[in-house]
This record gives C-alpha cells, structure tokens and sequence, in this order.
C-alpha cells in the first residue's frame, strides 16, 4: 500500500496525462469541453485527491488529507471511526458516496446552527437552476476517478466491497443451514 505522498503522485501524473488529453481532443475537434466543464472536473479531481482520500476512514491516523483540513481535521475522526480501514469506505462505488454524504452531513448541521442564529440565511444557496448535467456530471467524474486512481494503487478490485458481501452472505447461509429443523432432524 502506497504512503499518502505517493498517492498524490500518481493522480497528479495522471491528472497531467488526462490534461493533455483532453487538450489534444478539443485541439482535434474529437471533443468539447467548456471551460465550466474543465473547472468542475479539475476542482473535483484535486479535492478526491488533497482532501477527500478514502484514507480518512483511519480516525486517529496521520492521514494527509485529514491534515490538508487543517483545525477543521477533527470533522473526519467519526468517520474514520464509523468505518474501517480498507472496508466499506474502500469500495468502488458506495467509498467514495459515503465521503460525500458524511460531508454533506457535517456542512448540512452547520447550515442548520448557523440557521438558527442568523434566521435570514436560506436554504439552499443555489437555486435548482444552477443544477445541471453540463458541470454535474464532471464534477462526479472528477471526483471518482481521483477516487478509483488511488484505489488502483491500493490494490483495491472492483468487486471489493461485493466479494466481502458474498463471504459474509455465505458465512450467514451456512450458519442458517446448520440450524435448519429439516437439517438437524429435529421439529419431524
């Protein structure tokens, strides 16, 4: 498993490889991509990557990107304890979610303190308009791709997080059979 340090090196190298492709793309007529899409995509890339590793889930841990928080760090030793290292928070799909909603979580509690002291503040900040495919879908890219890269390094599969299921499944099903009546004779 890669040191933090050497995370940031490989989604910094393949941001670059990923730049220059999409340069040469646009150069090339193959693609288009706005400068709102190239933003969303970038912005979400360097916070998958700085601030939102899926090495947060290590509570008490030096992680760099819990220090990247600053005095704000503190915000992920519940998530780091709610999850464990390498386990749900390193799946494919559902890891990288559960970032997103703990953080949504934390900054839905703060609107909602400061809500309450300040009553003229309104809920939420961007109207529904504001809300499209045409930077949305980046933005998730962006993110989940940083997300996947550092994944990769980890040696994490795809099917991590389903392969865990299906053990724990089989382990429930097994121990379901041992004590079936049709199994053990007895309730004849």
């Amino acid at each position: 498993m890669p040191s933090g340090r050497v995370h940031n090196i490989i989604n910094t190298a393949t941001y670059g490889v990923i730049a220059a492709a999409a340069v040469w793309g646009s150069q090339q007529q193959l693609i288009v991509i706005t400068p709102v899409q190239g933003l969303a995509f970038s912005a979400a890339y360097a916070a998958g990557t700085f601030l939102l590793s899926p090495d947060l889930d290590l509570a008490e841990g030096r992680v760099d990107s819990k220090r990247r928080w600053g005095w704000l760090g503190f915000v992920w030793v519940p998530y780091g304890r709610m999850f464990s290292h390498r386990g749900l928070s390193h799946t494919w799909l559902l890891g990288p979610l559960t970032r997103l909603v703990y953080l949504g979580l934390m900054l839905t509690i703060v609107w909602a303190l400061l809500s309450a002291v300040w009553p003229a503040l309104k809920w939420p900040p961007l109207g529904p308009s504001e809300f499209n495919l045409t930077w949305l879908l980046p933005l998730a890219l962006g993110y989940y791709v940083s997300q996947w890269l550092h994944l990769i390094a980890d040696g994490v599969r795809p099917d991590h997080g389903m392969r865990r299921g299906q053990q724990k499944f089989r382990q429930l099903r097994g121990k379901a059979r041992r004590l079936s009546p049709q199994k053990s004779g007895r309730w004849k």
